[in-house]
């Protein structure tokens, strides 16, 4: 079979994981999911390569890699220059999707030969803050490791949000960009090590360790139930349209649906469009996990269709939709409700921020 064959079958199967688990590494629970991405990885079979000592050669792929999706042969092997030097340097597996996002922000994954002042190359990293000369700068391998260098010395970086993680190293001025990728960098990865024989396994729940994370990284907005919301049974978390969505606990699906009708008539407003504060009611796309102990939580206004299905049991820190603004919704943020006793009524709803800081996790500040 050739690699072109090899690569096609490798995506197509990872497609159909996705869509049937909701994500990469839906069937994991509890921290497993967390600790496959923060660990260095390992080769899973004899004789399948695992990541080398610093300098040593990294995996090797195709000559020419064929287009995966919307990224061109030429993107794909960049992409896959960014994810073989991580594992040539030992990096983690989160490292290389936190590169390879960072590098489809800064450049869509092309090799450029200038930018902003003088930005360069893939993270259009910059000769005159120390990053190297701008022909090194335009080498993919040697760009690559540049932000690898700096991404481990941060603390804590396996566990924050890619964003912030990104962040850290590349000091953008949009720092908030970077979120919208990491769903499609962990799928490219993950083709990408499939094909050179690399284990990328965990994938979903990266960002998340022990029983509680943020289901998304964002300043609270909306409270619950103030004076002027007395039926806000959560809180609004104010997170860009696209970020990633994380299953706050380990946990079974309950609900997935999508609740928008017409405010004034009932009638189904879909959706397949946002909502509006005063035309529409419900919670648009949205999706309620069950936890052990009797506890619920419900993530509402979601962009399009969840990432996962009624009984499926998912991880804690697991992708399962992203942030919208369908329902009853003046703009994207997501709504975010805890339930106690399993009542997910307004009965059994209680305040999110205490909740979750009494979990070690408040909401809108990183992991600690």
């Amino acid at each position: 079979m050739t690699i072109r064959s090899l690569l096609s079958l490798a995506v197509a199967l990872i497609a159909v994981f996705i869509l049937c688990a909701g994500g990469l590494g839906g069937t994991l629970a509890g921290g497993t999911a967390a600790a496959g991405c923060v660990r260095v990885p390992v080769a899973t079979s004899p004789g399948s390569p695992g990541p080398s000592a610093p300098g040593t050669a990294a995996p090797t792929g195709p000559t020419r890699w064929p287009a995966v999706g919307g990224w061109d042969s030429g993107q794909v092997g960049n992409a896959a220059a960014i994810t073989t030097t991580g594992a040539r340097l030992g990096v983690p597996a989160r490292g290389w999707v936190i590169a390879v996002a960072t590098a489809m922000q800064e450049s869509s994954l092309r090799n450029l030969a200038g930018g902003d002042r003088d930005s360069v190359g893939l993270f259009q990293q910059r000769p005159s803050q120390g990053w190297g000369t701008p022909t090194q700068l335009r080498d993919p391998v040697h760009a690559s490791e540049k932000f690898f260098d700096r991404l481990v010395t941060i603390d804590g970086w396996q566990t924050m949000p890619l964003a912030g993680a990104a962040q850290a190293v590349q000091i953008s001025a949009y720092p908030d960009a970077y979120a919208k990728w990491e769903r499609p960098a962990a799928e490219l990865v993950t083709a990408i090590a499939a094909t050179v024989g690399l284990p990328a396994d965990g994938l979903a729940g990266c960002g998340a360790v022990g029983p509680w994370t943020q289901p998304v990284l964002a300043p609270v907005g909306s409270a619950f139930r103030s004076p002027s919301r007395p039926g806000h049974d959560g809180v609004d978390l104010a997170a860009p349209r696209g970020t990633i969505i994380r299953a706050a606990s380990a946990g079974t699906v309950r609900t997935v649906r999508c609740n928008a009708v017409h405010a004034s008539t009932g009638a189904e407003w879909g959706c397949h469009r946002d909502g509006d504060p005063t035309v529409t009611r419900g919670c648009g796309w949205y999706v309620d996990i069950d936890h052990p102990g009797g506890l619920l939580t419900r993530y509402c206004h979601m962009d399009k269709a969840p990432m996962v299905t009624v009984g499926q049991q998912v991880a804690v820190g697991q992708p399962i939709g992203l942030v919208g603004s369908t329902g009853h919704s003046s703009g994207p943020h997501l709504h975010y409700e805890v339930h106690t006793g399993g009542d997910a009524s307004p009965g059994g709803a209680t305040d999110p921020v205490p909740f979750m800081a009494a979990r070690n996790v408040p909401l809108g500040a990183p992991p600690p």
